[in-house]
């Protein structure tokens, strides 16, 4: 810890903000050992981690630039993606489920949402919060939320996935982070339970990820309608870290007989390797 660095919880389990000293106003968000998010309040155009910039990629694909969208966050942290999707979309609606309201009022002092953002965050869980909404609410609904490094095993279960396609209705997309490595034990049981939600899915993670060389991110998307794979593949193979977009039946031969998580026998996602996770 630095004499600069922002403490909301200290300990081996703390929360603190970390500037980053090449930009000004820019700052990394610290959970125990994991980097949870990061946050460039001039630009929030500016996403560092790899995988949120997937996740931006597909939003962006998934409706025509600029337009209004009602997405809901599962996850929040620093807020980035929610900044992001105020910057590219004005006038969004956008709720975020955020369990943790101290970490919350954290990060509104010290890393304030812009005026009129449009970003409103319910202090529950993920499983809950969805719960509460009315069908067909939302047009995306991402799912980035983490208990340390690992993904809480409710929020990848059929039953959960299920009561999202109700939120998302007749034309609707979700998205899913998850961390995991190839044969993806835990991962291709959750891709399963968004195959058999949603008529159309992807996968997209590093190619070292999909060999089994890195312990990564993955990310899941099911849809009601079909995703703009061109798009997405163009973007995730032209990035400066590349990532690759799987479908079809290369998708169906990577799940193979996985099948999906229940409640009943729910999984959080493996413990990172070792050292400092940025994958949350």
């Amino acid at each position: 810890m630095d004499s600069g660095d922002i403490v909301l919880r200290a300990g081996a389990h703390g929360v603190l903000l970390i500037p980053d000293r090449a930009y000004p106003n820019a700052y990394l968000l610290r959970m125990g050992q994991t980097d949870q998010s990061y946050v460039d309040l001039d630009d929030p155009l500016r996403l560092e981690f790899d995988y949120m910039q997937r996740i931006a990629d597909a939003v962006d694909a998934v409706a025509s630039a600029g337009e209004r969208i009602r997405i809901i966050h599962v996850g929040g942290a620093a807020l980035t993606l929610p900044r992001y999707v105020s910057v590219t979309r004005p006038q969004s609606a956008q709720i975020v489920l955020e369990p943790d309201a101290e970490l919350t009022e954290f990060v509104r002092q010290h890393l304030p949402l812009p005026k009129r953002s449009g970003i409103k965050v319910r202090a529950v869980e993920g499983r809950s919060g969805v719960a509460e909404l009315r069908d067909d609410f939302a047009d995306v609904v991402v799912v980035d939320a983490f208990d340390g490094p690992r993904v809480p095993a409710g929020l990848t279960t059929a039953e959960f996935f299920a009561d999202v396609r109700r939120v998302l209705g007749e034309n609707g997309t979700l998205l899913v982070n998850i961390t995991d490595r190839a044969p993806f034990e835990y991962g291709r049981r959750v891709v399963a339970g968004v195959t058999a939600t949603f008529p159309h899915s992807a996968l997209s993670a590093e190619p070292a990820t999909l060999k089994g060389r890195r312990f990564g991110n993955v990310l899941v998307a099911g849809s009601t309608t079909p995703l703009p794979l061109p798009e997405l593949a163009r973007k995730a193979g032209s990035s400066a870290f590349p990532y690759r977009v799987v479908h079809g039946d290369r998708l169906t031969q990577l799940v193979g007989s996985g099948v999906p998580f229940t409640d009943a026998d729910a999984e959080m996602s493996p413990q990172p390797p070792h050292g400092l996770s940025h994958f949350a």
